[in-house]
């Protein structure tokens, strides 16, 4: 009786704990990958560091599968890798550290914090109904996100960042088709050596263009702090947090993992006070406020849907 009992929870922990525990340290150490890439990029060009990171992390994730001997993907399989290395890390991950070369972390944080409404416009166009207040709640997270780094809306104003605005942006859309497409075919095979795969790929491209455009710096005279930085993003953002996203993908829906994109900007600015003393404002402890009220929304909106769902079944 004991022992069923025990594996009982246990399955209960690993249904509903784990994803959460995921979710928890996608929105902590991504958070904290903004300020090591704008680290990085001020000694080196940043598609250069992408590429570099995306190479040493995917060369892990290979090396791992290789010494287990998993299987190769088959098909169709590398079609589908191919167009994740595309979406997930090519454009996403390549455009937004680019962007980060012009933008504040703090803009680009905004920025990025648009993903979870490219999730629920996507799949309006796609024609699935969503709760209207999931997307009330998605909103006003967003809008609590603004006023957290109010300070840093009034770039937008300004030319010199126009470009790398641009940039974060397709990142961000390309983030949520590829979000969606690793949901939609995760399950057809090995999600975490796919992974490696695609930064493989991805790292090939992006190193290509950096060398036929002369744009990339000798490896010898990257200095110390873009090495350190690239570190960083390789093993937490690369390869501890890429197994924590993929699993909560699997796990949670869409509204609910699509969470981290707001907590992320919270953690960044409560580091930087921190680590680098800057200051906590009546912006920054409202817009807190507000965006933890747009969670709450999205939660018991999402815990409705699925009491509903389950009382029709029964």
């Amino acid at each position: 009786m004991k022992t069923k009992i025990k594996n009982a929870f246990s399955a209960k922990i690993n249904a509903v704990g784990l994803p959460v525990v995921a979710l928890c340290f996608v929105c902590f150490f991504w958070g904290t990958t903004w300020i090591a890439s704008k680290e990085g990029v001020r000694h080196m060009p940043a598609l250069q560091l992408a590429g570099i990171r995306q190479f040493i992390g995917g060369s892990l994730y290979v090396a791992f599968f290789l010494f287990k001997k998993a299987s190769w993907p088959k098909g169709k399989q590398w079609k589908t890798i191919l167009i994740l290395s595309l979406l997930n890390f090519v454009l996403s991950n390549g455009l937004s550290t680019w962007g980060v070369k012009y933008i504040s972390s703090g803009l680009g944080a905004i920025i990025n914090a648009v993903f979870p409404l490219w999730i629920v416009i996507i799949t309006f166009f796609r024609g699935e109904k969503l709760a209207r207040l999931a997307i009330l709640g998605l909103i006003v997270s967003f809008g609590g996100v603004c006023v957290i780094f109010y300070d840093h809306l009034s770039d937008l104003l300004q030319p010199d960042f126009r470009f790398g605005i641009l940039l974060s942006l397709i990142a961000t859309i390309s983030w949520a088709f590829g979000s969606l497409y690793t949901k939609k075919k995760a399950a057809t095979f090995n999600p975490y050596f796919s992974l490696g795969l695609q930064m493989l790929i991805s790292s090939t491209v992006l190193l290509a263009v950096t060398g036929a455009t002369g744009t990339g710096v000798n490896i010898t005279s990257i200095p110390a702090n873009s090495w350190w930085a690239i570190a960083y993003l390789v093993i937490i953002g690369s390869v501890l947090t890429f197994i924590a996203f993929i699993y909560m993908l699997q796990k949670l829906p869409p509204e609910i993992n699509s969470i981290y994109a707001y907590v992320n900007p919270i953690i960044a600015v409560l580091l930087g006070a921190m680590i680098f003393g800057e200051s906590l404002t009546l912006a920054i402890a409202i817009g807190g406020g507000v965006t933890l009220f747009g969670l709450y929304m999205v939660n018991h909106s999402m815990r409705k849907t699925r009491k509903m769902l389950q009382e029709s079944k029964s």
